[in-house]
């Protein structure tokens, strides 16, 4: 899609789903000490995350399959990972509203509380860009776990020490491996695509492949998560890399 991806722990976000636009931010916690001569004293408290907010509309034939999968990771109540662009968030999604206009079509809004920034965390002063890189491809390997996708020498390639040093032969490598690393990730995505749109027979089939068919359309939505999630992390990796400068 041309759109950043927007996942929500597995579930990714697609078509009409995906947001025009998504609401974040906040506010700077603040103590402010009112003088008798009118000067102030403010003091800094730390950040107040604002609720990530979105909307959007699920349609086609498994729209309310869909809306109902969004709503249990709100009746859940757990701590989720949410991701777009380089944003990423440890949410719990506290507001899900879905209207059922028609089967094929229901617009919904979502609210998380935001729990943690992770994006702080990866690139604190504390951390160095190549630590964050590892940490990303670190995460995108976790997502492909099973898929049958192998991160190990992309991650191989990134912890040499000289990796983050622009004109280096390790900066090049890494840079080089993290390129061959999305385009196999994209390719896996076509492929669990053209698995998606043709995993459900005809209307009419018998109720064994009915199921057959949708235990495959449900395998393949899960895969399509994981690697969608771990292509995000791969171009987030690769965007702090191209950003290295020592």
């Amino acid at each position: 899609m041309s759109e950043p991806a927007l996942v929500l722990e597995s579930f990714v976000f697609q078509d009409f789903e995906v947001p025009t636009g998504v609401r974040f931010g906040g506010r700077q916690l603040l103590a402010i000490h009112q003088l008798t001569d009118g000067r102030r004293i403010i003091d800094s408290i730390g950040p107040d995350e604002s609720e990530i907010s979105f909307s959007g509309a699920f349609s086609g034939a498994d729209a309310a399959f869909r809306a109902r999968t969004l709503n249990s990771l709100r009746t859940a109540g757990n701590e989720l990972a949410l991701t777009w662009d380089v944003f990423f968030y440890t949410v719990i999604l506290r507001e899900f509203e879905a209207d059922y206009e028609n089967p094929v079509w229901i617009p919904y809004r979502v609210a998380c509380t935001v729990v943690r920034d992770e994006s702080l965390t990866i690139t604190s002063p504390t951390l160095s860009i190549g630590n964050g890189i590892l940490a990303d491809i670190g995460l995108a390997a976790s997502q492909c776990a099973g898929l049958g996708l192998d991160l190990t020498v992309t991650q191989t390639c990134l912890n040499d020490p000289n990796a983050t040093i622009l004109g280096t032969a390790a900066y090049l490598a890494a840079g080089l491996q993290l390129a061959r690393t999305t385009s196999a990730i994209d390719s896996y995505i076509e492929d669990t695509e053209t698995i998606l749109q043709t995993a459900m027979p005809p209307n009419g089939s018998p109720a064994e492949s009915l199921m057959v068919g949708l235990n495959t359309s449900t395998l393949a939505a899960q895969q399509l998560a994981c690697l969608t999630s771990a292509n995000s992390y791969v171009g987030r990796a690769s965007r702090n890399l191209s950003r290295a400068s020592t």
